[in-house]
């Protein structure tokens, strides 16, 4: 009946947004609960793939069903100002994760350079013609073993070719160091951010339910001239980044009414 498996969902969900079952920790084996008088195993499988669906557990064969940590990291979305500064030496992602004392790190996907057809929409953003051939270079943003996003960085082939990023190679110096070594010095960039149903793809590769939504962040870097020399596009689980703006200094203006009248105000 889809009362039983949906209370026992329920109870679960309670329990895991109280602490009950915290991040990492295994729920009962299904059999385990059938015994428990939890339902049967159809009851207790059913119930289980709620919780999946809502990203409030992963399963895995061979370790169970096992409660998803959900908790946030802070990704400031002008991050890349401190990257782009003379002396930035770690991606943006090592820097956000680093300032919250987490040890997150850029994962190398595999291959880690093809030179393919852009996508329509990845050809507009570079400001290239439908089905020019560009440079895509994917990372995975990692806390521990968790993936939190999926890189995609794409460039016009003359560009990763100028810079060495057309190969398969580690780049020394990182891509940055790359572009500026090549005289392709990043001026500004524009943020797009959106957020989407996960694709199917999208959902195994973050190991997240498929009614969580992702946020997709495309950031577009230009050089000094004007012209697109990156495209970066992350696509994150929404439970798992908080997207925030770093504060801006304020000048803090005295209003005229309440300032001691000086004798040129009268």
């Amino acid at each position: 009946m889809a009362g039983k498996w949906k209370a026992l969902a329920d109870r679960l969900e309670r329990e895991i947004n109280e602490g009950v079952h915290p991040p990492g920790a295994p729920l009962p084996q299904i059999l385990d609960q059938v015994a428990a008088g939890a339902g049967s195993k159809a009851t207790v499988s059913r119930a289980y793939q709620e919780l999946e669906a809502k990203g409030l557990v992963t399963s895995r064969r061979g370790h169970g069903t096992v409660v998803r940590d959900r908790s946030r990291v802070r990704v400031p979305l002008n991050r890349y100002e401190r990257v782009l500064s003379p002396g930035g030496s770690r991606g943006p992602w090592e820097t956000a994760t680093a300032d919250q004392g987490l040890d997150g790190r850029m994962e190398v996907a595999t291959p880690a350079a093809e030179t393919l057809e852009a996508p329509a929409d990845i050809a507009r953003l570079l400001g290239l013609d439908p089905g020019t051939e560009a440079v895509r270079r994917q990372r995975r943003a990692m806390i521990g073993s968790d993936v939190i996003a999926l890189q995609d960085a794409w460039y016009p082939l003359d560009v990763a070719q100028a810079a060495g990023l057309d190969r398969p190679d580690k780049i020394t110096g990182g891509v940055l160091g790359a572009l500026v070594g090549a005289g392709l010095v990043p001026a500004e960039a524009d943020e797009y951010v959106t957020a989407e149903e996960p694709t199917p793809q999208q959902a195994a590769q973050l190991a997240i339910g498929v009614r969580v939504a992702v946020l997709v962040v495309d950031r577009v870097t230009r050089d000094r001239t004007g012209r697109v020399i990156e495209l970066v596009r992350v696509t994150g689980a929404a439970d798992r980044l908080q997207l925030v703006y770093s504060p801006l200094p304020l000048r803090v203006r005295t209003p005229r009414s309440s300032r001691p009248q000086s004798p040129t105000d009268q």
